[in-house]
């Protein structure tokens, strides 16, 4: 049976699972306007959670059918799975950041073979052994979640609000998780007069008990070199200015003291950065970096697919030691090592 909460005010949230994935799942807000429910994201494509969707919808004196919009945090297929779904049975318009709707264009567009030459070729410029990059060589392309995600038909601009029709909801771009992630800040006293800014939608931005994966703008037609570390910490900045009462996030639990957990992050990420530039003081490959840095569980306990997250996480953060000047790419190494200034 699907589990809904009512947070106040007009707002419920729906838990959709995520199949087979430690988090869980995703909590999908709905929020009541004039013309009718409009979703903040819509969980992963799947069948098992577009029951809990519907479910949890009936549960809220609703239905697919009848919701009047979606509005998307980010890209990735935990929130915007469902999103082609709900809008085929309702006709429901979608929005979502221009850069991350740019990312699902050109998702579609790219064959699943694309992705396993892509990301082949990404890990060993990072430095990953044969024997991690092997199974990607052989792999046999198939469809796989979120490659191909519905095509949004309206843009989210940030400091607009967004056409919720009776409510005030800004949007906040907040990049770092994705290129396009943004947060969404109910400009409306908070339903039990909690201190502090309205509400804010967090997505992934901001989490009560996990640090979000800041990882590379994964890519394979995009060739720009980003900052997304940096992008992250400086949206951060930006929600402790909005001062929320209560923080409404995409997994785990509704919270407040937004700016207590934007100071953990902060301190967090600096106190990684500084743990890096230890690490380089010989020079490493980012894949080498990764097997030294401090996880959740042991190198060796990390399946195959997280590797490659964690990677990314790991170039993500040299990137940003090599923005601030704190280390370099040694010149003609291939794969390529960092090393601290």
């Amino acid at each position: 049976m699907a589990q809904v909460s009512d947070h106040g005010g007009g707002v419920r949230s729906i838990k959709v699972p995520i199949p087979d994935n430690p988090l869980g799942h995703t909590l999908v807000y709905v929020v009541d306007t004039d013309r009718g429910p409009v979703l903040i994201d819509t969980g992963w494509d799947d069948p098992a959670s577009w029951d809990t969707l519907a479910e949890g919808l009936t549960a809220c004196g609703t239905s697919a059918a009848e919701i009047h919009g979606v509005v998307i945090t980010h890209h990735h297929p935990d929130h915007h799975g469902l999103s082609g779904r709900v809008r085929e049975v309702s006709g429901a318009w979608i929005a979502m950041h221009a850069a991350d709707t740019a990312v699902v264009r050109r998702t579609r567009e790219a064959r699943p073979a694309r992705w396993f030459s892509y990301m082949t070729a990404k890990l060993m410029a990072a430095g990953a052994p044969e024997a991690h990059v092997a199974p990607l060589r052989t792999a046999r392309p198939r469809a796989l979640p979120g490659l191909s995600p519905a095509l949004p038909d309206r843009e989210i601009v940030p400091g607009d609000l967004v056409g919720l029709p009776g409510r005030r909801l800004r949007a906040i771009w907040t990049p770092g998780h994705t290129p396009g992630h943004v947060c969404l800040h109910l400009e409306e006293e908070h339903p039990a007069r909690l201190p502090g800014h309205g509400r804010l939608f967090s997505g992934d931005h901001l989490l009560p008990r996990i640090t979000p994966h800041i990882g590379l703008y994964e890519d394979p037609d995009d060739t720009t070199v980003t900052d997304p570390l940096g992008d992250y910490l400086d949206s951060l900045e930006r929600v402790i200015r909005l001062g929320p009462a209560e923080v409404l996030p995409a997994h785990q639990h509704a919270f407040t003291d937004a700016p207590s957990r934007v100071r953990e992050l902060l301190t967090h990420h600096e106190e990684r950065l500084t743990g890096l530039l230890t690490l380089l003081d010989t020079p490493l490959t980012p894949w080498q970096l990764a097997e030294r840095m401090e996880w959740n569980r042991p190198w060796e306990h990390i399946p195959h697919g997280s590797r490659n997250i964690a990677v990314s996480e790991a170039e993500a953060h040299v990137r940003r030691l090599v923005k601030l000047g704190r280390a370099e790419a040694v010149p003609g190494s291939d794969p390529v090592t960092y090393v601290a200034v």
